[in-house]
């Protein structure tokens, strides 16, 4: 097999990357495969416990794509046996066990989610469970010898507990121990992973030279901030919170593609690079000269549109991209109203009277009635097309209002009164 030039290769899977070990490794074997027309062998570990993936999720699984897209074989690693520990990572106390039936279930869900970035066909699926059940007492007792307590010590997580005298229960030293034994059997040249994950994916490397396999190189992928983060203008880094649901500041690959679409154009223009850097299937001089495009004047929303398109049609598929483009450009760029507006009856307590602030927060388009007030107060709602000023303003029952919450990120909704 043909693969790009070593050195091309590097450039593009290094993009992104935190922690590198070693990265002068890899391009020596890149250079072996080049040579010898075998693909390396690069695994990525996954305890398949989340049922609903987001973007941030993806930032691992885009980087094994492209590793796929150069030739290489992706090892999809389905923690089966692991995720019946537990990982204690990052945890301030141990966590609950989970059955080999609430893994399989979670598994499934997982992997129909994960093959809309990998290529299924080019994909080596395995489980943990093959090497590790048939694993003897004697086994696991040979590969506990090969770590020490102070190690294990090693990891904040743990060295907090110890030192605040709180539990760490044996089962949660042996994960790490368990984990990087994947990668013996496995005999893998590359493992990804996230950032909190380094310390078991070194301990697998570790491992690898006990058992006298040649030892892998690790590389891992950030944490993807969510769509609410910003550029510090003074160090050049984006900051702001993860993205999680918790903090409603995520974009879900199960979402409607209208909603992924408005999400992503919500992005700040400074910020939409980092997107670009980690998730987009663009090569790094594409990306560049996005940059270049922008800073000579093209309207950013342009270039979010782009990462926009590129991601719905890798999740939803090019109709659906290219309508929720559209959509986007009719309702949001030229001030419409969507169709979908949803409507939300609302029944008063007996002898109440409907006031704005309260209807918006019981239509969820405010987190709290004070939330609702704040917004009215600050000109950002609309009601029937007119801007609100009185958070008392009173509903009649028997009427419907449509009403918008928000200017760039804009929420409606027809609140019906009931009598």
């Amino acid at each position: 097999m043909r693969f790009p030039p070593a050195a091309e290769q590097l450039e593009l899977v290094g993009r992104g990357v935190v922690d590198f070990h070693v990265r002068a490794e890899l391009e020596e074997r890149l250079q072996a495969s080049c040579a010898s027309g075998k693909p390396l062998r690069i695994k990525a570990g996954f305890d398949p416990t989340r049922p609903d993936l987001h973007l941030g999720h993806t930032v691992l699984l885009q980087k094994m794509r492209q590793f796929q897209d150069l030739g290489h074989t992706a090892i999809f690693l389905i923690g089966d046996f692991t995720a019946m520990v537990g990982d204690p990572t990052g945890q301030n106390e141990s966590r609950p066990r989970l059955t080999r039936e609430e893994v399989n279930r979670a598994a499934e869900t997982y992997l129909a989610q994960a093959f809309k970035v990998l290529d299924q066909t080019k994909v080596e699926l395995r489980r943990n469970s093959e090497w590790l059940d048939p694993m003897t007492a004697v086994g696991v007792v040979e590969l506990a010898a090969k770590a020490t307590v102070a190690r294990m010590l090693e990891r904040k997580d743990f060295a907090a507990r110890f030192e605040e005298g709180r539990a760490i229960h044996m089962h949660e030293f042996l994960y790490p121990l368990l984990q990087g034994y994947d990668s013996v059997a496995l005999e893998c040249d590359v493992e990804l992973g996230g950032t909190d994950q380094l310390f078991n994916l070194l301990v697998g490397r570790d491992l690898m030279g006990r058992y006298g396999k040649r030892p892998q190189i690790v590389m891992t992928t950030p944490i993807l901030e969510g769509t609410d983060a910003r550029l510090d203008a003074a160090t050049g880094q984006v900051v702001g919170k993860k993205m999680s649901k918790s903090a409603d500041n995520y974009i879900g690959i199960q979402e409607p593609p209208d909603a992924m679409f408005r999400k992503v154009m919500q992005i700040d223009d400074a910020v939409i690079f980092r997107f670009f850097e980690l998730l987009s299937a663009r090569k790094n001089e594409e990306i560049a000269a996005l940059k270049r495009e922008k800073e000579a004047g093209r309207n950013p929303m342009e270039i979010k549109a782009l990462f926009g398109r590129e991601i719905l049609e890798r999740f939803h598929g090019k109709e659906a991209a290219e309508q929720a483009a559209g959509e986007f450009e009719r309702v949001y760029a030229k001030d419409a109203v969507p169709d979908d507006v949803p409507v939300v009856p609302l029944t008063p307590a007996a002898g109440a009277v409907a006031e704005l602030a309260w209807a918006l927060k019981q239509a969820q388009l405010a987190a709290s009635t004070s939330d609702a007030r704040r917004l009215v107060e600050q000109g950002g709602v609309e009601v029937n097309g007119a801007r609100a000023t009185d958070p008392k303003m009173r509903l009649e029952p028997g009427n419907e209002y449509l009403v918008r919450v928000g200017s760039k990120n804009r929420r409606f909704a027809k609140i019906r009164v009931n009598a």
